[in-house]
C-alpha cells in the first residue's frame, strides 16, 4: 500500500467512496480552454439580473467594515425573515446557502444506521451529505420526472431518519400540490424529519398555492429550506436559511459553524428581503424567458418537461453530452444531466431575451450538424 493509499484509507468509509458534486462550468474556465470572449451561462440557475440595487447599495456601505468579524447571530436578517414570513426568530437557521442547511441536518440527525429517503433524478446534494455520515441513501424511482410520493412513503422503515423532498424538483423543475404534499408529511412518522427543499419556490406562479409554512404549526418534524441565490440574485454571496419548530432549529444551531455567513451576505440578504420591485422583475423575465425557450423547443420538435423553476429540462432524444461540448465550442454553457439518470436531456436556466437568443440559435445550428 502506498502512502497514497495509506490516506485515503484513513477517511470514514462514506467519504473514501464519495463522489463530490460537480457544479455548472465556470465562464472564466472555458476562456482558458478555449479562449474565446463572448460566453454566456445558463447552466447553474442564476438570475440574469443579478443583485437588486437595495442589495448593491447594502454592500457598498458595509464595506469598511469588513475587518469586524460578521454578527454570529445573524440577528438582522433573522428579524427581517421572522417579520417578513411570521415565524418567530427561534424557527430560523441561517446557512451558508441552503446547501449548508441541508448539512447541518444531515450532520444533525444521520448515523450509519440511519437510512434517508429521496427521489430518482433529485438534487445531487442529498445522497452527497447522507453518504458523507455513512447514512445509507434510500432512491425512490420518479414518477414522471418528479417524486413519486406514495412510493416514498411505502419505503419509510424503522431506520428512515431524513426524507427529502425538492419542490420544485432540481433538475426537473416538476411540482407536487400543496394536498400531496401535506398528505405526505402528515403520515411520516414523527421519528422521521422532513426537509422540504424550496430552494426554486419564488419562481412558482401562485406561491400561496403551496404556503408550506403554516404547517410548520402542524409538522415539529418539518425543515423547509430556501435561499438567496436564485431568484434574489446572491448566489455569489451564500446565503441560505431553514425554517422549521424551535426544537429543531436548536439542534441545527448547535452544529452551525461560528460567522458561517459574512457580513456582506447578511446585510444583501436584508435588504433583499425588501426589494420587491426586483423581485418581480426577476419573475416576470423569467416566464418570458420560459415561454421563449419552450415555444422555440416546439418549433425545433423537442420535448421539454414543464417546469416551475428558473430552468427547464429538455429531451434531445440523443446523448445530451456531445451537443453541450458542441455548445461550449460556440460560447455557450449548460448543464449536462447524465449523473442524474437522464443522459439524453439538458438543462437549460432561463437567462435574459438576448441571452435565451443566443443559446437557441447556437442549439439549432448544432441540431443541425449532427
Amino acid at each position: 500500500m502506498n502512502d497514497i493509499e495509506k490516506i485515503y484509507n484513513l477517511a470514514v468509509a462514506g467519504v473514501q467512496q464519495l463522489i463530490p458534486y460537480k457544479a455548472g462550468k465556470p465562464i472564466e474556465e472555458l476562456e482558458r480552454e478555449l479562449g474565446l470572449t463572448r460566453i454566456i451561462k445558463l447552466a447553474s440557475n442564476e438570475n440574469p439580473l443579478g443583485p437588486g440595487k437595495k442589495a448593491l447599495a447594502a454592500i457598498k456601505a458595509a464595506l469598511p467594515t469588513l475587518a469586524l468579524y460578521p454578527d454570529g447571530s445573524g440577528f438582522a436578517l433573522k428579524q427581517a425573515l421572522s417579520g417578513k414570513y411570521a415565524v418567530d426568530v427561534s424557527q430560523i437557521t441561517l446557512g451558508n446557502g441552503s446547501n449548508e442547511i441541508l448539512e447541518l441536518v444531515a450532520r444533525a440527525f444521520l448515523t450509519p444506521e440511519h437510512e434517508v429517503i429521496f427521489s430518482q433524478h433529485a438534487f445531487a446534494v442529498y445522497p452527497i451529505v447522507t453518504q458523507a455520515v455513512g447514512a445509507t441513501g434510500v432512491v425512490v424511482p420518479a414518477l414522471n420526472y418528479g417524486h413519486d410520493l406514495d412510493a416514498m412513503l411505502q419505503a419509510v422503515t424503522e431506520k428512515t431518519r431524513l426524507v427529502f423532498i425538492a419542490n420544485p424538483n432540481n433538475p426537473t423543475g416538476t411540482l407536487l400540490s400543496q394536498a400531496s404534499l401535506a398528505h405526505f408529511i402528515g403520515a411520516l412518522p414523527d421519528t422521521c424529519v422532513c426537509v422540504l427543499d424550496e430552494a426554486y419556490f419564488e419562481f412558482v406562479s401562485h406561491v400561496e398555492a403551496i404556503n408550506s409554512i403554516d404547517w410548520l404549526k402542524k409538522f415539529p418534524n418539518l425543515l423547509i429550506t430556501r435561499t438567496f441565490s436564485k431568484a434574489y440574485g446572491l448566489a455569489g454571496l451564500r446565503m441560505g436559511f431553514g425554517l422549521s419548530s424551535p426544537q429543531l432549529a436548536d439542534i441545527l444551531n448547535r452544529v452551525r459553524q461560528p460567522f458561517n455567513n459574512n457580513t456582506l451576505a447578511l446585510v444583501a440578504a436584508e435588504a433583499a428581503l425588501s426589494d420587491d420591485e426586483h423581485l418581480q422583475q426577476t419573475i416576470a423575465v423569467n416566464a418570458q424567458g420560459m415561454k421563449q425557450l419552450t415555444d422555440s423547443f416546439k418549433d425545433l420538435g423537442l420535448e421539454w418537461v414543464p417546469s416551475a423553476g428558473n430552468f427547464v429540462l429538455v429531451d434531445l432524444k440523443q446523448s445530451g453530452q456531445p451537443i453541450y461540448e458542441a455548445l461550449l465550442g460556440k460560447g455557450v454553457i449548460v448543464r449536462p444531466v447524465s449523473n442524474y439518470e437522464l443522459p439524453n436531456h439538458l438543462r437549460i436556466s432561463i437567462g435574459t431575451t438576448g441571452e435565451n437568443q443566443l443559446f437557441l440559435q447556437a442549439l439549432a445550428d448544432t441540431l443541425a450538424n449532427v
